[in-house]
């Protein structure tokens, strides 16, 4: 039993993860696998953000460009980029992200709530800012990270 768990701290779970030099990190409940990057199905008349479609083993599951969604610059795909494989609102989705970092906890006394600066289109799924010695890790609510309409609209084309 760790210290913190002995003081009676909740710690959290989470997969980190990069996108350009920030850091994100989401519940390691959400996070069904890692994979690397493979082809992608372009799916006609879907937001911008969804890449497309890929097969995973037989099931078809829908594809997000976190750079895109959260209106970040371009980046190239490299060889660390991954698809992040979450359930958002139980649906299966995959997320790119840049690079996987780890998987860490982090207990509630470092975890802060977003500053006021976060827009408030980013605030429905920035869950808070948590601190890891001198890291900062931008902590995402992964069910929010579709509106009820973009999730209806994959559920309709998937």
């Amino acid at each position: 039993m760790s210290t913190e768990e002995k003081k009676g701290l909740k710690q959290q779970q989470l997969v980190s993860f990069r996108l350009g030099v920030e850091e994100y990190g989401v519940s390691i409940m959400k996070v069904q696998e890692i994979i690397r990057m493979q082809e992608i199905t372009r799916v006609p008349q879907m937001p911008d953000f969804i890449e497309g479609i890929i097969n995973l083993r037989g099931n078809v599951i829908p594809i997000i460009d976190l750079r895109k969604r959260f209106g970040l610059a371009f980046g190239e795909k490299t060889i660390d980029s991954r698809i992040v494989v979450v359930t958002v609102r139980d649906r299966v989705v995959g997320v790119i992200v840049d690079g996987v970092s780890e998987v860490l906890r982090l207990s509630d006394e470092h975890i802060e709530p977003p500053p006021p600066a976060v827009s408030t289109a980013g605030r429905d799924y920035i869950k808070g800012v948590g601190k890891l010695d001198k890291r900062l890790l931008i902590l995402l609510e992964i069910d929010k990270i579709l509106s009820s309409e973009e999730h209806g609209a994959i559920e309709g084309a998937v």
